[in-house]
């Protein structure tokens, strides 16, 4: 199905043009009507899906533009809500529509300021909440409510925060919802605020014939670090995201990375904000080659051309793994997840094979030659790597 089709406005039809775009995806194509028509809508769809198109574009045709602030669209993380609010800006520009975002760890005066004159708001729970504390925000004209990666706001605790949102916008609303899972949580939420919603899901954009997964058993921890350069520099075509599980591990693997040579960039929720804006910026233009990240940073952002995924900590979860290993083989090219395994994620590891859907190999263990890892204990500590004293090399 072609977008000129739908019925919106020459000016949307002009800017989708523009950006190359011809045909509907898949969760385009099964909600948008419905949602110009005016309907509730529940939306599986994965990242990469064309899912923000298919709430931003319905909504900007539907914007009137001395009607004040008519849509709030709640992400679950500030490089998500950066993300949409692009989208809504690339294509409302030349529409007049003015789109901002809020979200915490940075000032919240100029937020403040741009309120004033927003059609368009795409938030982060925290944030949101303390602008109708400070009463900088007036919903009572919202006629549009998106909830954007739903089950990762309830993964995040941050429910409560989603339904005091809720009880200040009016009722008389079209609200939609988008998910990659749709849960148990996620269907009580959509009977409880949607009014008859259309539930549609897509078609996985893994291609499982395409996506081939395999794990490392490595026998010594430190040799983990080793073997990622390894096989980072063996396969170097495309883009890699290397998954950490915590803050202060991606930091630690970047830095490493780059002492490697590894043109690599770090992204999780504990960054400054600039730093932030610096890496999803590369990832736009495509200017690194690994991207190492926590869950919650990478969920939401539409990454492309990524060829290989690494989990240098084993998720917890199923469905966890799911969301790392759906990075890649997408669009009908072929991908690679790879696990490296030592012996603390073995627990991990059995719970994600638990689920008897996934076919994960073993590898055969290749030669590799063994390089340092620095680590900063404290700043008391001499760094160590590997186990031996730095110093003690020189």
């Amino acid at each position: 199905m072609k977008f000129e089709e739908l019925n919106i406005s020459p000016e949307i039809l002009s800017r989708i043009r523009d950006s190359g775009f011809r045909e509907l995806t898949h969760i385009q194509e099964k909600c948008m009507r419905e949602i110009l028509e005016g309907r509730d809508v529940v939306g599986q769809a994965e990242t990469g899906s064309g899912k923000t198109l298919a709430f931003t574009l319905p909504i900007l045709d539907k914007i009137r533009l001395d009607g004040g602030l008519q849509t709030l669209v709640l992400t679950p993380t500030r490089e998500l809500c950066i993300q949409v609010t692009e989208v809504f800006q690339e294509f409302g520009k030349k529409l007049g529509v003015k789109t901002i975002s809020v979200y915490g760890g940075v000032g919240i005066e100029p937020q403040i300021r741009n309120l004033r004159s927003a059609h368009v708001v795409v938030g982060t729970p925290g944030r949101t909440l303390d602008h109708i504390s400070r009463k900088t925000i007036d919903l009572k004209n919202v006629r549009f409510l998106v909830l954007d990666e739903t089950d990762k706001m309830l993964d995040m605790g941050f429910i409560d925060d989603v339904e005091k949102i809720i009880r200040h916008v009016p009722r008389d609303r079209q609200t939609l919802m988008f998910s990659a899972t749709v849960s148990d949580d996620v269907q009580r939420i959509a009977r409880k605020h949607l009014r008859n919603p259309l539930f549609v899901r897509t078609k996985p954009l893994v291609d499982e014939g395409k996506l081939k997964q395999v794990y490392y058993d490595i026998y010594k921890q430190h040799d983990k670090f080793s073997l990622l350069v390894h096989l980072l520099k063996k396969h170097n075509s495309g883009l890699s995201i290397v998954f950490c599980g915590t803050r202060k591990e991606t930091d630690v693997v970047v830095k490493n990375l780059r002492r490697q040579g590894v043109n690599a960039l770090a992204i999780h929720g504990g960054m400054g904000q600039e730093k932030r804006l610096k890496s999803l910026d590369a990832l736009k233009k495509q200017k690194i080659d690994v991207l190492v990240a926590t869950d919650v940073a990478a969920r939401g952002l539409d990454i492309k051309n990524v060829t290989h995924v690494y989990n240098y900590d084993v998720p917890k979860t199923p469905k966890d793994y799911i969301h790392r290993i759906g990075r890649t083989a997408r669009a009908g090219e072929k991908g690679v997840a790879v696990t490296l395994l030592t012996e603390r994620d073995h627990d991990n590891f059995r719970r994600v094979q638990s689920d008897e859907k996934l076919r994960i190999e073993l590898a055969e263990y290749p030669k590799f030659k063994r390089i340092p890892f620095f680590r900063e204990r404290s700043k008391a500590s001499n760094r160590r790597t590997n186990g031996f004293d730095k110093h003690r090399r020189r």
